[in-house]
């Protein structure tokens, strides 16, 4: 234990009989014994955290590797889909729009809408008109002329 040997640990242990006394002896064995248990408890923990760390250390290299990966995918993907040349060509037809936008409109060249002609309409059908059908064009006879 930390490179001693058994002489040393029995003269360490004569020390304490004579300093602390045969009564207060086990108190203080007992003592020491916690704090070697929770100095062992902190050095694991730590010891894990560490073991931990450097597993998510090996993750983030792994994560950062697919999405090399990736992104050299996606860039090999858009030069030979053509993609650049679809976004050029829409962005040229927007500027053209824009352009047509901005340039002023002359109004005498604006169709206008029709004049609004007068509705036609139908006579209602009498009993007397399905005997007799008149047209709107005719002029209507009168009883005297027919005689």
């Amino acid at each position: 234990m930390f490179g001693m040997g058994f002489a040393e640990i029995l003269i360490i242990g004569v020390i304490a009989v004579l300093f602390l006394g045969p009564d207060k002896l086990p108190e203080t064995m007992i003592q020491i014994a916690k704090f070697f248990k929770s100095v062992k408890t902190t050095v694991a923990s730590a010891k894990s955290s560490i073991e931990e760390e450097l597993h998510l250390e090996e993750i983030k290299k792994e994560a950062n590797s697919y999405k090399e990966q990736l992104n050299a995918a996606t860039q090999e993907l858009t030069e030979s889909s053509g993609v650049n040349e679809l976004k050029e060509s829409v962005n040229e037809i927007k500027q053209g729009a824009k352009l047509s936008l901005d340039e002023p409109v002359d109004l005498d060249d604006t169709p206008t809408a029709p004049e609004t002609s007068e509705p036609i309409t139908f006579a209602k059908k009498t009993k007397k008109a399905k005997k007799k059908p008149l047209l709107e064009t005719e002029s209507k006879t009168t009883p005297s002329e027919d005689a």
